[in-house]
C-alpha cells in the first residue's frame, strides 16, 4: 500500500501515530517542532502545551495507563530536549513506551553553524530502546519501527529527531511497511510437566507478580490460578491491584519498605516453590536481591525477557506469556492442602495501623476511605511514597501510578493530569511531598486551562522527609532538607483551582467533599508534623 503524494514527512509520522491509539501529544514546541505539532494536529492527535518537558512526558505517561496506547512527548532542540531527559530516562526503567519527538538541526546547516547545536541521539541512546533520525522517504518506517520497538518485550522509550527542513518534505508516494504482530508464546509441554509435577507437590507455594503481568494483561489468569492452586499473591508496587487488595490471597506490594519487607522476606524464605509471573525486580531495592537459593527451592520464572539482571535466579525459566503460561502450568492440577496467609495479612495491618489521630497515614486511609472503589491514585518520591504503597488498596491494575524504578520525584502532578485528561469520569487524586509540588507547580496552570478535576494532596512538613530520616540516622548534622513552608491552598487559588489547608480528620473529609462538588482542580495541603514518619515506614 502507498501513501498520498502530497503528505509531509511530519504528516507519515502522526498518521502513523493515530493508527497506534495515540490521540493526545504533550510538549513545548519551538519553532523546530511546529510542523511536527501541526501534522499531529491534523492527524487527529491533539497536541497539549505543558509548562516543562518533564512534566509532559509524566502527562504522557499517565494517558498511556489509561488508554494502552504509546506516550508522545514532543520537545524542541538543544534546552527542550535536554529537558526531557529524566522523564525518558524514568521510561525506560519503568517500561513506559513513549515516542519522543525533538526538532534538531539540519545536518548541512550543522557544518558551519553551532547555535544550539547537540547530538541529541547521543544524549538519548542510553535511556532508550532506539534512537533514529528521520528521513522524508523513511518517515513512515521509522513511525512504525518506532512502535513496534516501544511495545516489544518489555515497553520502553524511542526517540526520533526531526530535522527542521525534513520534517515539511513531501517524499510522494511512499510503500507502507507494517510487522505483523508478534504471537504469544506458550512453553514446551515437557518444561510444563515439570511445573506441573513442582506444583502439584507443593505445600507452600508463593507467587510473586510485576510488570510484565501488566504487560501481558494477565490479571485475570493470575486471580483464576491463584485461587485454583490456592497460592498467596506478593506484586511489585507498579503491579499492585493485579489481585485485588481485599482478596484473601492477596498479600499487597513490596519491594521498598523495611518495616514490609520484615513481614513479607521471612515469609518468602518459607516457599517451597516460588512463582515469579512477570516478575521485573527493577522495581525492588537491594533487600530483594537473592532472596531465595534456587539450588535449594524450586523456582518458576515466566518473563517478557530472559532474566540477566541476576537480582534473583530460578529453577525454570520460560520467556512467555504470562497468563497463556499460568494458565497451561494450571491444567490438570488441583490445589490441595496449602499453607494459610491469614497470620501474614494480620501482622502487616497491624504495622501499618495508624496509632495517630492525625499524620500522613491518616490522610491516606481517609481518602481512600471516603473516595471511590475505582479511585486512581499517583504518588510521588518520597517518604509519603513508601507508605502509601502498602497502605493504599488497589482493586484493579493500574489505579495506582507511580516512578517506581527510577524513583523521580515530580511525577505524581502530571501522572494524575494525563489520567484525568484520559478519564474525566473517574476520580483521581495526586499525593505529592511539599518539594515535589514546588518541582512541578506551575502545571497547576495546565489543570485549570485543561478543566481537569483532579484532586491534588501535598504533605506539608517543610522537609525533605526521607532524606531527613536517612540523615539522622547516619548521625549527620542537619544540612539541605529544610526549606520554607508555602501556601499551597493559595497557590491554588492563584491558579483558578480550589483550595484547602487541612489539620484535621474533620477538615480533610470537608475538603474531599467539596472537591466533588467542584469544577475545578482542588489542591488540599496537608499540614503535618516534621518526623511524622518516624517508624512509620
Amino acid at each position: 500500500m502507498k501513501t498520498e503524494k502530497n503528505l509531509r514527512a511530519a504528516d507519515l509520522l502522526a498518521r502513523r501515530f493515530y493508527q497506534a491509539g495515540c490521540r493526545y501529544a504533550f510538549g513545548m514546541p519551538g519553532g523546530e517542532v511546529l510542523t511536527v505539532v501541526d501534522a499531529l494536529e491534523k492527524a487527529g492527535v491533539q497536541f497539549i502545551l505543558c509548562k516543562h518537558e518533564n512534566s509532559a512526558g509524566f502527562m504522557a505517561e499517565g494517558a498511556h495507563h489509561m488508554t494502552g496506547a504509546p506516550g508522545i512527548l514532543v520537545a524542541t532542540v538543544g534546552p527542550g530536549a535536554v529537558n526531557g531527559v529524566n522523564v525518558v530516562a524514568n521510561a525506560y526503567q519503568d517500561r513506559v513506551p513513549l515516542i519522543v519527538l525533538t526538532g534538531c538541526v539540519d545536518a548541512t546547516e550543522t557544518l558551519s553553524y553551532t547555535h544550539q547545536v547537540l547530538d541529541q541521539q547521543a544524549v538519548f541512546r542510553p535511556i532508550t530502546k532506539a534512537s533514529f533520525m528521520l528521513t522524508a522517504e523513511g518517515a513512515d518506517t521509522i513511525a512504525d519501527k518506532a512502535i513496534v520497538v516501544a511495545t516489544d518485550g518489555r515497553d520502553g522509550p524511542v526517540h526520533i529527531d526531526v530535522p527542521i527542513s525534513v520534517a515539511d518534505v513531501q517524499p510522494g508516494p511512499v510503500h507502507m511497511r507494517r510487522r505483523a504482530k508478534t504471537s504469544r508464546v506458550v512453553p514446551a509441554e515437557a518444561e510444563l510437566a515439570l511445573a506441573r509435577s513442582w506444583l502439584g507437590s507443593s505445600k507452600k507455594p508463593l507467587m510473586i507478580a510485576g510488570l510484565d503481568a501488566l504487560k501481558d494483561d494477565a490479571s485475570a489468569s493470575i486471580k483464576r490460578f491463584c485461587e485454583r492452586q490456592n497460592v498467596p499473591v506478593i506484586t511489585t508496587y507498579k503491579a499492585k491491584g493485579i489481585l485485588p487488595e481485599d482478596h484473601p490471597l492477596c498479600l499487597g506490594g513490596a519491594g521498598l519498605s523495611p518495616r514490609n519487607d520484615d513481614i513479607l522476606l521471612p515469609f518468602v524464605r518459607q516457599a517451597d516453590l516460588i512463582i515469579c509471573a512477570g516478575y521485573d525486580p527493577i522495581e525492588m531495592r537491594v533487600g530483594w536481591r537473592d532472596v531465595w537459593d534456587a539450588d535449594k527451592v524450586n523456582v518458576i520464572e515466566i518473563a517478557t525477557e530472559p532474566n540477566i539482571h541476576y537480582m534473583h535466579q530460578s529453577t525454570l525459566q520460560f520467556v512467555s506469556h504470562v497468563g497463556l503460561t499460568l494458565d497451561a502450568i494450571s491444567h490438570g492440577i488441583s490445589g490441595g492442602e496449602r499453607w494459610s496467609v491469614g497470620d501474614v495479612q494480620s501482622k502487616l495491618a497491624a504495622a501499618f495501623k495508624e496509632p495517630d489521630e492525625w499524620g500522613p497515614g491518616t490522610v491516606i486511609d481517609i481518602c481512600r476511605e471516603v473516595l471511590p472503589r475505582d479511585t486512581i491514585a499517583t504518588v510521588d518520591a518520597g517518604a509519603h511514597r513508601i507508605l502509601l504503597s502498602q497502605k493504599w488498596k488497589c482493586f484493579a491494575p493500574k489505579e495506582l501510578l507511580q516512578s517506581s524504578a527510577l524513583c523521580t520525584m515530580g511525577c505524581a502532578v502530571p501522572l494524575a493530569m494525563g489520567a484525568s485528561l484520559i478519564a474525566p469520569e473517574r476520580t483521581v487524586i495526586s499525593f505529592s511531598g511539599d518539594a515535589g509540588m514546588l518541582m512541578v507547580a506551575g502545571e497547576l496552570s495546565t489543570a485549570a486551562e485543561l478543566g481537569l478535576k483532579t484532586i491534588f494532596v501535598v504533605f506539608v512538613d517543610a522537609s525533605l522527609a526521607l532524606i531527613d530520616i536517612k540523615q539522622r540516622s547516619r548521625k549527620m548534622k542537619n544540612a539541605g532538607v529544610d526549606f520554607a513552608k508555602h501556601d499551597f491552598a493559595k497557590l491554588a487559588d492563584t491558579f483558578g483551582g480550589a483550595g484547602h489547608t487541612v489539620t484535621s480528620v474533620a477538615e480533610l473529609k470537608t475538603a474531599l467533599s467539596e472537591a466533588h462538588d467542584v469544577d475545578t482542580f482542588t489542591v488540599i495541603a496537608a499540614v503535618i508534623d516534621r518526623g511524622a514518619y518516624d517508624g512509620r515506614i
